[in-house]
């Protein structure tokens, strides 16, 4: 439905109306002097080229809508006392939020230099996209933001995440038309499947449509508003379109639409908390169309600048051009801020009066400062799962699945402060957490036949095939100030490599920010892993998430390899109880040796790494070679290899080195995790032969350990990119990461052999050949590799 309003009809009085559009005018002005200007900042003297920056950068296409959009919100606020938080989708906006925040008081309540007054206006516009200032997008440096305005195509999700378990909260999420085009925002319109009204907070989507990216008009904005309309109702919205550009019938038509939007939520939550209501509501959403660079100059140099992709970024840049330079200023007066501002330079304070009190403000609203509301989560005692290991090796366990007892009680435990869920694309399941679904169900909002199971409307686990939801969904959980964890098999956590880079990157630069408090972790746990997808072939089989991981920070990421179910317990607990990190956890679900009973896994994970003593024979003297490892399966192989090892040669001193925390093997200036040299030397020696089994790709272990002593001595075996619909074992024979290769490797580097360990060699060389005749002919591995057991008597 359209809404048409008069300049005379509607919500607002001419003089509410005349004081929202002078807000907008200072709106406008404070964000085109944000990229424009370096001094002069009320024009109170001619403008001239010294106060135009030098560098011209920032983005006003979008910004005039976002701008009419966040004033219009504040009416609606100061009008129904509404909880709204604002997410700004399209990229580069912060100009316009930016203008916002400060009109409202809160940047400057936040950056005390950045006055009410005109010098604090010349170093609100000084900062922006300028060195020692802030980005020109909404970044954690923005109040009120949970969103970064680079991360294009995240904002709904991003809403939905921060809608649940928030039931007086109205998430107010402008999604670009641009950004409309991203496949991780058209998946998000169905997140309105997932939200239960009568627990869950609302979610109101702005579609701007201002018609262009960067050099091209936008698909949505091209389609007939009759398919554009039928589009978001088959999506399960009901659609308001606001269309024009005269700024008095367009304030009325979009307080109307506000007006009729937060009329509908309140019915839809109304009518699931009062009245029982099962039925899935359609909810409301609002489609602005509007003209790209609305109120800018509407043509430079005799070409169309306004409602055209030239406005898309800065209008016109060479101000060498005094024409250029006039018709800046041309611009910047035709928001007439004579009106608009005082004597000292203080916004007026009819016009400031617009501004809704305290944390009604959408820039100071406490769900966007999402640590300041996080409570620790209630933890049960992860060492009452442990699993019996009264030997290394004696028994089998699935390690996702005991972690998944313990994540069923953590979900239990917190149940009453609905603070902690867990997401995944359609693999809790699968992925051996099903113990979750004793205490909870899968959120599901939509219809159900009678054969489903566990779907509810107040289910806590969240499950969409689409990891870019779940990852949207997460982080928008977590930066409002709960908890979760995100399961997906290891090869497809690759689909939100950039939305993992952005969360990074966010939570970096908010470490930066004094006002910002610290927010729940963003825990990964990566199972179906690349050693145990041989059932499902190469398409399945990548470990490299881990390499893109190192790459960020060292204070913000963390790898876990635990090789069992007691420490994935210990690693679980911890990182369900750190903050302002990425932890990422790589566990298999498949049946695999227990190694360490509840004590020795605690141990050894406090530490990250260590020898274990009970495989090793070097306790009288420095060994003759160091079997490293790092990673369930490799952890498997190591020993099996060093079971072979001590059969041909008993008097050979090996020392076995475990890796937990992958981040240890890095130096301590590098990572906080890292051993200092003196003690990586006393662990790996400093002229001792390292054969290094590792989970991944194997070069990353050289890359974390190259300025090590004993470098040029470590030979690693990981995933070298060979795969197939095979075997177990031979995942790891085709990647040269199993025993027999393990081995040979060793019996290679140990100088003190030499000739003797020829004819080991040439046996291990058979059974390889061994294997692979067998596995043709069966299609299972050889039973003294399925059936190994490390040793009684070791």
């Amino acid at each position: 439905m359209a809404v048409e309003q008069s300049a005379t009809t509607g919500p607002l009085t001419p003089e509410l109306m005349s004081r929202m559009n002078a807000w907008w005018r200072a709106a406008n002005f404070l964000s085109v002097g944000q990229i424009y200007l370096l001094d002069n900042p009320l024009l109170r003297e001619k403008l001239a080229i010294e106060h135009v920056k030098p560098r011209l950068l920032g983005h006003w296409g979008t910004t005039p809508g976002l701008n009419f959009l966040y004033l219009h919100l504040n009416r609606v606020i100061n009008d129904t006392g509404s909880n709204v938080l604002f997410i700004a989708g399209p990229g580069h906006g912060a100009p316009g939020v930016v203008a916002s925040t400060y009109l409202e008081g809160t940047y400057s309540e936040l950056y005390p230099d950045v006055s009410r007054d005109e010098e604090g206006i010349r170093r609100l516009f000084r900062q922006f996209s300028f060195p020692g200032g802030i980005p020109s997008h909404a970044a954690p440096e923005t109040p009120g933001s949970i969103h970064e305005g680079g991360e294009l195509g995240y904002s709904l999700s991003h809403a939905y995440g921060a809608a649940l378990d928030n039931p007086d909260l109205v998430v107010a999420c402008v999604i670009g038309d641009g950004e409309a085009e991203t496949g991780p925002l058209a998946t998000s319109w169905h997140g309105n499947k997932f939200l239960n009204p009568a627990s869950d907070g609302a979610v109101l989507p702005i579609l701007h449509l201002n018609g262009y990216k960067i050099a091209n008009p936008t698909v949505l904005a091209r389609i007939t508003p009759e398919e554009l309309k039928s589009l978001m109702e088959g999506f399960g919205y009901t659609p308001v379109f606001v269309e024009g550009d005269d700024p008095e019938l367009m304030h009325q038509a979009m307080a109307s639409a506000f007006d009729k939007a937060f009329a509908d939520i309140r019915a839809i939550q109304k009518a699931a908390r009062e009245d029982g209501s099962r039925e899935r509501p359609r909810w409301p959403m609002i489609v602005l169309k509007s003209p790209k660079g609305w109120t800018g100059p509407k043509f430079v140099d005799g070409k169309k600048t306004e409602g055209f992709w030239r406005s898309h970024q800065v209008p016109f840049s060479d101000m060498s051009k005094p024409e250029h330079l006039a018709l800046l200023e041309e611009w910047m007066r035709s928001y007439k801020p004579e009106e608009l501002f005082d004597a000292d330079g203080s916004l007026k304070p009819e016009i400031a009066s617009l501004a809704p009190d305290g944390a009604l403000r959408m820039s100071a609203n406490p769900h966007a400062n999402g640590g300041a509301l996080r409570r620790p989560l209630r933890l049960p005692d992860f060492t009452d799962y442990a699993v019996d290991v009264p030997q290394p090796g004696a028994k089998d366990g699935e390690s996702t699945y005991i972690m998944g007892t313990f994540l069923r009680d953590v979900m239990k435990a917190n149940l009453e402060s609905r603070n902690f869920r867990v997401f995944g694309p359609d693999e809790t399941a699968s992925n051996r957490l099903q113990a979750l679904f004793e205490v909870t169900e899968r959120a599901w909002d939509a219809s159900t036949i009678p054969e489903d199971e566990h779907l509810a409307h107040d289910g806590r686990v969240m499950e969409m095939l689409s990891e870019h939801m779940c990852q949207g969904w997460l982080e928008g959980y977590l930066l409002t100030g709960r908890h979760g964890l995100f399961s997906c098999y290891e090869a497809f956590i690759h689909i939100v490599d950039s939305m993992f880079n952005q969360h990074a990157k966010w939570v970096k630069s908010a470490n930066a920010v004094e006002w910002r408090r610290p927010i729940a972790s963003l825990n990964y746990l990566l199972t179906s892993h690349v050693w145990r997808q041989d059932h499902n072939g190469f398409s399945h089989q990548d470990p490299g998430f881990i390499d893109h991981v190192v790459n960020k920070k060292a204070d913000i990421v963390r790898v876990y390899l635990p090789p069992d179910a007691n420490t994935l317990l210990f690693v679980t607990d911890h990182c369900l109880k750190s903050w302002n990190r990425v932890n990422v956890i790589v566990a298999g679900k498949q049946p695999e040796p227990q190694w360490l009973d509840m004590d020795a896994a605690i141990n050894h994970c406090t530490k990250g790494i260590g020898i274990w003593e009970w495989a090793s024979s070097d306790a009288e003297g420095e060994p003759d070679v160091v079997m490293a490892c790092a990673g369930d399966v490799p952890t498997l192989e190591t020993l099996a290899a060093v079971d072979l090892l001590r059969g041909y040669f008993p008097e050979l001193k090996i020392r076995v080195i475990n890796v937990v925390d992958l981040m240890t093997l890095q130096s301590s200036t590098e990572h906080p995790h890292g051993l200092n040299d003196r003690d990586f030397d006393a662990l790996f020696t400093t002229n001792k032969p390292v054969i290094f089994g590792y989970h991944g790709y194997p070069w990353l272990i050289h890359r974390l350990t190259y300025k090590r002593t004993n470098h040029h001595n470590i030979h690693v075996r990981g995933y070298v990119e060979e795969g197939s619909t095979t075997t177990p074992f031979d995942m790891v024979v085709r990647n040269r990461l199993d025993r027999f290769h393990l081995a040979m490797d060793a019996i290679e580097r140990i100088s003190s052999l030499g000739s003797v360990g020829v004819h080991a060699r040439e046996e291990l060389r058979d059974k390889l050949t061994e294997h692979a005749r067998y596995i043709r002919a069966h299609g299972v591995d050889m039973p003294e590799v399925r059936d190994w057991r490390w040793p009684t008597e070791a």
